[in-house]
């Protein structure tokens, strides 16, 4: 059997940090409306397909 040493402080363990875009995508109020509304939009077409 091959002994693998690992290092806890190599890049990889650590989390990748958000860009200056994705933040703002994340806090923008009027994209966080936006999906909100699309997202309601879709499971209304869902729900009136299943009941027609």
């Amino acid at each position: 059997m091959e002994n693998k040493k690992y290092s806890a402080n190599k890049d990889e363990f650590y989390p990748p940090v958000p860009t200056r875009w994705t933040k703002f995508f994340r806090t923008c109020f009027l994209v966080q409306i936006y999906k909100f509304f699309r997202l309601n939009l879709k499971i209304m077409l869902i729900v009136v397909k299943g009941h027609s």
